[in-house]
């Protein structure tokens, strides 16, 4: 049972690597073209060129806050999720107490008692007593 538990949060591991490498490579390249967008002389450029550059650093600034809120509301439910996680395991702790105590007293009764020795009540005994 750990072994699949180590190989699940093996895969998840791997898994949330891949999406961080993938976004950082994206990240780094939108940061590169952001950067060589600033550094294009703009004040000579029409008039158009220019509302179309505010209209793109517009379109930047919009596409990055929406990032932001989703990274903001995803990680408000990773915690709530990881909450309720340890939650879940709080309270099954008692049950898992009480099956290890269960398991522990009948061992020590199959290890240290010998029903064998004791006699049995009259009740439960298989020979007939004679009643003359």
């Amino acid at each position: 049972m750990q072994q699949l538990f180590n190989q699940l949060l093996q895969f998840l591991q791997q898994g949330i690597s891949a999406i961080f490498r993938f976004v950082q490579m994206i990240w780094t390249w939108s940061v590169g073209q952001i950067s060589s967008l600033v550094r294009v002389p703009w004040q000579d450029w029409p008039l158009w060129k220019q509302i179309l550059l505010v209209l793109i650093v517009a379109g930047i600034a919009w596409a990055l806050y929406k990032v932001a809120k989703e990274l903001w509301e995803a990680g408000e439910r990773i915690l709530a999720a990881f909450a309720t996680l340890l939650g879940v395991l709080i309270r099954t702790l008692p049950s898992v107490i009480i099956a290890g105590l269960i398991a522990l007293a009948g061992l020590w009764v199959l290890n240290n008692v010998d029903l064998g020795r004791m006699p049995l009540p009259t009740f439960l005994q298989t020979t007939s007593v004679d009643r003359r």
